[in-house]
């Protein structure tokens, strides 16, 4: 049915996106912040200590008026979100289906890979989620830093990143529309200096960590609801140590 509003979590199969965009449904990606509440509200669900994307859809959903909601659970997305799903089917008088998304049908990075803003390109990518097509073709750019991890829930911390900062980790599988492939999660370039990003309480932090110690120019930031002063403070610092030229003002 035209017009219906449905909640996505994580990225859902291929043939899910089809149909919806097939039915002209509105999709709503429950992972970003949709409304002005404060997070703490989500408390009387989850606990305070948790994923804040996953706070985040509790309180999306909380206060969102959807007709259908799908969610992520397999191995593109986390444990967290199989126990969130069935909080999410106690909390809604809606249906809550559960996806298992192992797509391999690889769409490229060419938004990954580009010469624009960090902050554009992970817009771009995360609106990509909600669309079947495929992503315009782009000239690559020769990278001079790099962002490993998810999309972080405080896109403020992506200012601070030059326009030919490649992305890697699972936002690139995202833009692949492969989330689940674990080979393209871990790829990196050793040469370039590369922030590797993980959202505090997430199940990827310990491969945030695992991959940044073996890397020879890593920095390991992890950040919760928002990126506070040291966080910044550290990514710049380093950016400047690794000679990174920093974004035009």
């Amino acid at each position: 049915m035209p017009d219906q509003r449905v909640g996505i979590v994580g990225v859902p199969p291929l043939a899910v996106i089809q149909e919806l965009n097939t039915r002209q449904c509105r999709i709503v990606d429950l992972d970003e912040p949709q409304v002005h509440s404060a997070i703490d509200l989500s408390a009387q669900y989850l606990p305070r200590v948790y994923c804040a994307i996953l706070r985040t859809v509790i309180l999306n959903a909380m206060h969102l008026s959807l007709d259908a909601l799908y969610i992520d659970v397999g191995p593109g997305k986390c444990d967290c979100a199989l126990h969130v799903a069935t909080i999410l089917e106690n909390m809604l008088a809606i249906p809550v289906i559960r996806t298992h998304n192992q797509d391999d049908l690889a769409f490229g990075t060419p938004v990954c890979r580009t010469r624009m803003p960090l902050f554009d390109k992970f817009m771009a990518i995360t609106r990509r989620v909600q669309s079947s097509a495929p992503a315009a073709d782009l000239k690559p750019c020769t990278p001079t830093a790099g962002f490993w991890g998810v999309p972080p829930r405080d896109f403020s911390i992506l200012t601070l990143f030059p326009d030919t900062t490649h992305i890697y980790g699972w936002t690139r599988c995202m833009e692949n529309k492969t989330p689940a492939d674990l080979r393209l999660e871990m790829h990196v370039n050793p040469e370039v200096p590369t922030v590797f990003f993980a959202q505090s309480f997430c199940a990827k932090t310990a491969l945030a960590h695992h991959l940044a110690r073996l890397h020879p120019r890593a920095l390991f930031v992890d950040c919760d609801v928002t990126a506070g002063s040291s966080a910044r403070a550290k990514i710049e610092a380093f950016l400047e140590l690794s000679g990174v030229t920093p974004p035009e003002s």
